[in-house]
């Protein structure tokens, strides 16, 4: 069963000098009050459209459409998102409707016309999850080699539920925490989402990641990632947390990542739930023990920070002592614009959080609808990085998270006659890579990493021979 938070009434004093609140319905030293729970939290799933009666200003092409959609692609929403975040006068252009809820285009058209004649013909479950599995095969369910070079090894097996890609990180995909309280369409790991345990990355338990970990005295990063962590209970973060401030086994690890779309998708887990403030005291806990906690924020738009319970949320988890770092894919229809990351990055450091990453959406799932050229994707990133003061230009990218590495674009040049990609690693499968520039040829239609070739006539980068001696004799070994 899902580790679904428990939201109750009101908020409660923490008993922490530092996370110290005043109860909901109270005014705070701003003036603004603290913000009144909503209600239990309650996942609205593709069951449950006919639920929400604010779809009823779609056609009934759309909305016949978005059953098509959802048949393959997950869809997942709460009242919260509905009630707050969309704006239902500008649909289907808002840009929170966009991230949300499935459009007709997110699926191509042959795949869309197979799956809207089974919905249109009330075609068997076992049908429809037949061509539906079909369907995401051809989706690359797992991009960037996530399954076939990531996952390590102990004497015991394969760790399922760990991936150790960089040498200082290593990310955690703990069971109770693979799930959303929404899901974005553009999401990456929407094969965790399907209900397909062949595709889904998850742990059962935790001591195989403490052992593993103890092994490995030059990671300092544990990355705990899902879906969203924050869906768990504390209790639940708990079990694998509190060894790193317990266990002298684990004292390298200095850094702990949380990442997390709940100050978007239901920010009253930090304010109204009933352990809001037993997951507060947690991280407080660990910052106090000389751990950096890191909350991985996903903000897509700066619409995610208006709401009064999103600001409260953010200020509760500020207080903890951790650091909310912010990140996000560039996406058609929903920001590729500059004045909307800049306007996003200003908010974002105004509300004293760190904008951190641009990624480029990565070639899976509706990557089709979402993607943007490489050189837009630049040219977006440096119109909204010369709009913002010093402090907003700790952000990267853009960023693409390609089975080498993450790999930058620094701009487009002309070099010795040739209109080049500037390029270097951020991150690398080896670290001698990460910094070094590199070129590729300029091709304005390129999207992803894969569409780059060696500038000046060269017949591949600088890494390649590197990396494939790292795939020898894995499924991966003809990927460059």
């Amino acid at each position: 069963m899902e580790d679904q938070p428990n939201t109750g009434g009101a908020l409660s004093d923490t008993g922490s000098d530092t996370l110290r609140q005043p109860v909901a319905g109270d005014t705070l030293p701003s003036g603004h009050m603290v913000p009144q729970s909503i209600g239990r939290y309650r996942a609205l799933t593709a069951r449950h459209l006919d639920e929400i009666p604010q779809l009823g200003k779609l056609s009934a092409d759309d909305q016949f459409a978005m059953r098509v959609v959802s048949s393959v692609l997950p869809f997942r929403s709460n009242r919260y998102v509905i009630e707050n975040l969309i704006d239902w006068d500008r649909v289907p252009d808002d840009p929170l409707y966009q991230i949300t809820f499935p459009q007709r285009e997110m699926l191509r058209d042959e795949d869309f016309a197979r799956m809207a004649d089974l919905v249109a013909r009330d075609a068997t479950t076992g049908e429809i999850n037949e061509a539906a599995n079909e369907i995401r095969v051809g989706l690359n369910p797992h991009p960037a080699g996530q399954r076939e070079l990531n996952i390590p090894e102990s004497d015991e097996g394969v760790l399922e539920g760990l991936q150790h890609k960089y040498r200082e990180t290593v990310l955690f995909f703990p069971s109770h925490g693979q799930t959303c309280h929404a899901y974005c369409t553009f999401c990456f790991r929407w094969a965790q989402f399907v209900g397909d345990k062949d595709l889904k990355i998850v742990a059962k338990e935790e001591t195989g990641l403490h052992q593993y970990l103890a092994a490995h005295p030059d990671v300092s990063d544990l990355l705990v990632t899902g879906g969203d962590p924050m869906i768990m209970k504390a209790s639940s973060m708990e079990r694998f947390l509190r060894p790193f401030i317990d266990d002298p086994s684990l004292g390298h690890i200095q850094d702990i990542r949380i990442g997390t779309k709940s100050l978007t998708f239901w920010p009253h887990r930090f304010v109204n739930d009933e352990d809001a403030d037993d997951m507060l005291r947690l991280l407080e806990d660990l910052t106090e023990a000389g751990k950096h906690v890191a909350i991985m924020a996903h903000f897509n738009h700066w619409q995610e920070l208006e709401t009064e319970v999103a600001r409260e949320a953010i200020r509760r988890l500020r207080n903890t002592g951790a650091v909310i770092r912010c990140q996000a894919p560039l996406l058609a229809h929903i920001n590729d614009s500059s004045d909307v990351w800049s306007r996003m990055w200003r908010e974002q450091v105004r509300l004293g959080m760190i904008p951190y990453y641009m990624f480029v959406e990565r070639d899976t799932g509706a990557r089709h609808y979402f993607e943007v050229p490489l050189e837009r994707a630049w040219e977006i990133f440096a119109g909204a990085l010369n709009q913002v003061s010093g402090l907003g230009r700790t952000v990267r990218g853009p960023s693409m998270s390609a089975t080498p590495g993450k790999v930058e674009v620094l701009g487009v040049q002309e070099v010795h006659g040739e209109k080049v990609f500037v390029l270097r690693f951020l991150q690398g499968r080896n670290p001698d890579w990460v910094g070094r520039p590199f070129f590729a040829k300029f091709d304005p239609a390129a999207t992803w990493f894969d569409h780059l070739e060696p500038a000046f006539g060269e017949s591949k980068f600088f890494f390649e021979d590197d990396f494939r001696g790292m795939l020898k004799g894995t499924a991966m070994a003809d990927a460059v």
